[in-house]
């Protein structure tokens, strides 16, 4: 019996290893806005990204048109709230960023918190660190094919760079 009580135990361990190690790496976009960018928040949230264990592979500073926060925020163009959003994103430098490592889309969106600040756990970058819905500090891509459209919409394909961090062999298995 305890053999097989083992022998279960081991299977279990196994299919949660390999649900682990599924989890592809791949890109998304993080952008600080411009209440972040203008209360000094810039190194906070980089280095929340960085101990989480995710690559920085794109970044820039830039204050978008509001033609390009149009184009950003498309999906959201027929919400009362748009042209306030759109005005806002408009409003100073923005950092555009994107990292990359393994489950970066959903682990990323976790690390940034819930929309509204009141609803954002402590520990999350909006629970810590924003108030307000409208002052929310951060954006990232809620899931791979957005993940992909605003990579492109913020970055050309030449401005991302792929290298090898002496960290990654640290993060994850062979």
């Amino acid at each position: 019996m305890i053999c097989f009580s083992v022998l279960k135990l081991v299977a279990v361990l196994v299919s949660q290893t390999s649900i682990l190690e599924a989890a592809e790496r791949e890109r998304t976009f993080i952008a600080i806005k411009p209440d972040g960018v203008q209360r000094g928040l810039i190194s906070e949230i980089i280095h929340r990204f960085e101990r989480k264990g995710y690559k920085l592979v794109a970044i820039k500073l830039v204050i978008p048109t509001k033609e390009f926060a149009e184009k950003h925020y498309h999906d959201l163009k027929g919400r009362p709230f748009f042209n306030g959003l759109r005005d806002f994103l408009s409003s100073g430098p923005v950092v555009a960023m994107v990292w990359e490592g393994q489950g970066v889309i959903k682990y990323g969106r976790k690390l940034i918190g819930a929309t509204s600040p009141h609803n954002s756990e402590p520990g999350t970058i909006r629970g810590d660190l924003a108030v307000s819905v409208g002052r929310n500090t951060i954006h990232g891509s809620d899931g791979p094919e957005t993940a992909n459209a605003e990579i492109a919409l913020w970055f050309k394909p030449e401005e991302l760079v792929s290298y090898t961090s002496n960290a990654e062999k640290w993060l994850y298995e062979p």
